[in-house]
């Protein structure tokens, strides 16, 4: 455990190497250890006090349809539990909001201190109620770890004294202050590490929250639950509360929730916008809406680009996490001089791919979160079809066992087709030819997302126009698109990528407090 005085400068967790025969064996022991608790009830929280329902729903592995992860309260049944958490985090405000900034960031350091005791095991969590693979749910759980750390330095930062102008004659001094109550709503893909994030960059500002995890990811969020309790934050500062759209309605619709944190889709993204900027009676603030949603993401590669480096970095991109990341590369755009190469390059790296159960460390891609999803899938790359691509690997999927989509890359897709417009949050590569690198950068812009991209090319002028004119919040030369680190790259996104919060950066906890400035006469 750290304290303030001996606080070291923030360094990323590092990931673990399963090559090493004894890490591999540890993730198995975590696996079959999680694998002997499957199914069990986990319980709401609401001012630090359990609480159940008779109405229930279950948590589903992915990759084993049938198999329940975990059994949840449907809080949707009984709306009053919400407006108990609510009221919970409201009172609870009233003493948070003064403990010192140094003691609210102990708590998240000692959450962290426990995270990496139980590394594995909240990894192999993720394994079964997501099917991520050990590199995708390590790299998790590890960014949850760096969330802790760097949000507790930062908070840390903010509450020492704030650079303002002198003058004579008055004491002057700016103070960050938190907001209030937040509703914390975060995704399935990310289930520990945007869930956990989100929750406690909150609550080291100094506010209160209740938190409502997605229905496809709410063990792993009742684990990390488990730790918050187990480090004695006070009652009412982080309730817990699981349900559907009519929770997470009821939590964005109070009068008493000040700001609203919300990661997902764009649809529900901007449905919260729209409700959030709606006063209620009773409501005597502006809702401070923080939303992350979705993506379009492209890399771009030039005629003069490394194509052996951009083949990796796109297949790396495109199927990391079955293409389930806002970030993930669903678009190649390739001048037309070099496409046929790269093609070739990325089809045989795609088909060394490894499909399977996740459980099982040598597995690279595994089962897309649901049903729906699957459905939907399958449908897009129809449509892809339709629209005159060609299926040139992948294009099938198997539901018999779990929700398998065998990684496709479409070929022949034009700029404006449905598969290069829509996000399809799957393992689905839409591959585009453009005449020329303006043509590229242009076909690159051409939707309404705005979050991660990357530029392949040898030459620094179109790097630099890259910087100039490619419209996303976080940009990539010469790498993939995705594997953004806390602290060294600031996430978030433009256009209807969301509010550009750039989580994991200097600037991000500035979205749950405001500054107060005090001017003393002298």
């Amino acid at each position: 455990m750290q304290t303030q005085s001996v606080l070291d400068e923030f360094k990323n967790e590092p990931f673990t190497d399963y090559s090493k025969p004894e890490n591999a064996e540890a993730m198995r022991a975590a696996i079959e250890k999680v694998r002997g608790e499957l199914g069990r009830e986990h319980t709401c929280l609401v001012n630090g006090e359990r609480i159940s329902i008779d109405a229930k729903f279950k948590s589903y592995n992915p990759a084993k349809r049938d198999e329940v992860v975990g059994v949840f309260s449907v809080v949707d049944d009984d709306l009053s539990i919400v407006e108990n958490a609510i009221d919970a985090a409201t009172e609870a405000f009233n003493t948070w909001r003064f403990v010192p900034a140094a003691e609210r960031a102990e708590y998240l350091f000692r959450i962290a201190d426990i995270m990496r005791q139980r590394k594995h095991e909240l990894s192999a969590w993720m394994v079964f109620e997501v099917s991520k693979t050990w590199a995708e749910a390590d790299g998790d759980t590890a960014e949850a770890i760096d969330f802790m750390e760097f949000y507790g330095r930062e908070m840390i930062r903010w509450s020492q004294e704030q650079p303002i102008t002198k003058i004579p004659g008055e004491d002057n001094s700016l103070e960050y202050i938190p907001l209030g109550v937040g509703a914390i709503i975060p995704p399935w893909n990310f289930p520990l590490a945007i869930m956990s994030g989100m929750a406690m960059a909150a609550v080291v500002a100094g506010n209160t929250v209740v938190l409502k995890p997605s229905s496809d990811s709410p063990t792993i969020a009742a684990k990390f639950i488990e730790i918050v309790e187990e480090v004695g934050l006070p009652p009412g500062v982080v309730n817990f509360v699981t349900g559907g759209p009519p929770t997470g309605e009821a939590m964005v619709t109070s009068p008493k929730i000040r700001f609203i944190s919300f990661t997902g889709s764009k649809g529900v993204g901007l449905h919260i916008n729209e409700q959030a900027a709606k006063p209620r009676p009773g409501q005597i603030w502006i809702k401070r809406v923080v939303a992350e949603m979705g993506g379009k993401d492209a890399i771009v590669v030039a005629d003069d680009g490394d194509i052996d480096a951009a083949a990796l970095g796109a297949v790396q991109a495109a199927y990391g996490f079955q293409g389930q990341k806002c970030s993930a590369c669903s678009r190649l755009i390739v001048d037309e001089k070099v496409h046929d190469a790269l093609l070739e390059k990325v089809v045989a790296l795609t088909e060394q791919l490894n499909i399977g159960q996740p459980t099982e460390g040598d597995t690279n891609v595994a089962a897309v979160i649901n049903k729906k999803a699957f459905d939907s899938t399958l449908s897009y790359i129809q449509k892809g079809v339709e629209e005159g691509g060609e299926i040139v690997t992948g294009g099938t999927g198997d539901n018999s066992q779990g929700f398998f989509i065998l990684p496709t890359i479409i070929a022949n897709v034009q700029p404006g087709d449905t598969i290069e417009q829509e996000e399809i949050f799957a393992p689905v590569l839409a591959v585009i030819k453009a005449r020329d690198y303006d043509h590229a950068l242009e076909i690159a812009n051409g939707t309404e997302f705005g979050l991660t991209g990357s530029v392949y090319s040898a030459s620094e002028e179109r790097l630099e126009r890259a910087r100039r004119e490619f419209h996303v919040g976080n940009l990539y030369l010469n790498r993939k698109c995705t594997g953004a680190l806390v602290g060294v790259h600031p996430f978030g996104g433009f256009n209807m990528s969301g509010t550009d919060s750039k989580a994991g950066g200097r600037e991000y906890l500035l979205q749950f407090m405001q500054g107060k400035l005090v001017s003393r006469k002298v």
